[in-house]
């Protein structure tokens, strides 16, 4: 006996059956994942180790053999015929940091009143916050690495470059010593050559070899630095065999270095913060508990090869959403379980102004 009813087509289910939210649920997800990919820039330029469970991750490291010319009759598996190499062995250790997460929380009714998808600009939010706080992280790390000792006894390392002078300082933090003056475009090219130069003499692979600046300094690659266009000072000069183009305003490569602009390189003094990085459980400065935090005061940009810094993971950028009966609204919350640290300080140089 017909009683009224209907049977509703309900959008959200798969195949006409179970969760009637569980399409909207993966849409949401999707969005939040290509967000994260499209807003970072440092997440291909580095090592990344995927575990299944645990807190941390081993990464071992080694020195380097020597050669002698032989004695004939002399013994070479004598140690006192200082034959046999002794091959420094260190390890590094990353540990996983805390959950990370970003998460809103979105009412039943002002989603029914909305007159546009508001879900698709949340998942947008939350994935670039995510974005945010990765990249910056790791361009903190890679800065702690160009100021880190050598992985191994006798190692190399890569140090701080002084972009206006120049010349090459040690891996301590220079902040205090630099001039603080805005180097030029001309000043750049030059510091990127001997940013090369040093990676050389540190017998880091060509390949792969990468520069991140903040805009200001990027763009001073392209105009020269001077109020007007200065083509005689650019690196995109032809003259002199640039690449690159002043209509679209890029600068692919120089020196062989291939060149990236981010606003995620630290430019403050955060190493009495504690609050955010400085939360971080790996200690990457050594300042007991300032976690990925460190004064960068001075700091410009960064010249590197991607063995320099590692990020140990645990989870994955994932997603959650719940409808939420007794508060009548949805809670969506986007994660991750990363943690971020120094491999080779040998494959990393600071520009400090």
């Amino acid at each position: 006996m017909a009683n009224g009813d209907t049977s509703p087509s309900r959008v959200g289910q798969v195949n006409s059956a179970g969760d009637v939210d569980a399409l909207f649920l993966k849409k949401f997800s999707g969005e939040i994942l290509q967000t994260f990919e499209e807003s970072n820039v440092f997440k291909p330029l580095h090592t990344v180790r995927t575990i299944e469970n645990g807190k941390s991750a081993q990464f071992p490291v080694t020195g380097v053999a020597s050669a002698d010319y032989h004695t004939p009759g002399e013994n070479i598996a004598d140690g006192g015929n200082s034959y046999l190499s002794d091959i420094k062995k260190a390890e590094k250790v990353i540990t996983i940091d805390k959950m990370l997460l970003a998460s809103t929380f979105l009412a039943n009714i002002d989603d029914v009143k909305n007159h546009y998808d508001i879900r698709s600009v949340y998942a947008n939010e939350l994935g670039k916050a995510l974005a945010v706080r990765f990249d910056t992280a790791i361009a903190k790390v890679f800065i702690a690495s160009a100021r880190s000792a050598a992985a191994v006894t006798g190692g190399k390392v890569g140090g701080i470059l002084d972009v206006s002078a120049n010349a090459m300082g040690t891996g301590a933090d220079s902040s205090d010593d630099a001039d603080n003056t805005d180097p030029t475009g001309a000043e750049l090219v030059a510091a990127l050559f001997t940013a090369a130069q040093k990676l050389d003499e540190n017998d880091v692979p060509s390949d792969g070899r990468f520069c991140v600046l903040r805009p200001q300094e990027y763009y001073k690659l392209i105009t020269g630095g001077a109020g007007a266009l200065a083509i005689s000072t650019s690196a995109v000069n032809k003259d002199v065999g640039g690449v690159g183009s002043i209509a679209s305003g890029s600068i692919p490569q120089v020196a062989g270095i291939t060149i990236y602009k981010s606003n995620h390189i630290p430019s403050t003094d955060l190493s009495a913060v504690t609050s955010g990085d400085g939360a971080a459980s790996n200690d990457v400065f050594g300042a007991n508990g300032a976690g990925y935090n460190g004064n960068f005061t001075n700091t410009l940009g960064i010249v590197a090869h991607s063995a320099a810094v590692g990020t140990v993971k645990l989870l994955d950028l994932a997603t959650e959403s719940e409808y939420q009966i007794e508060r009548q609204g949805t809670l969506f919350v986007a994660k991750y379980a990363m943690g971020h640290g120094v491999l080779r300080p040998e494959c990393a140089i600071e520009l400090q102004k």
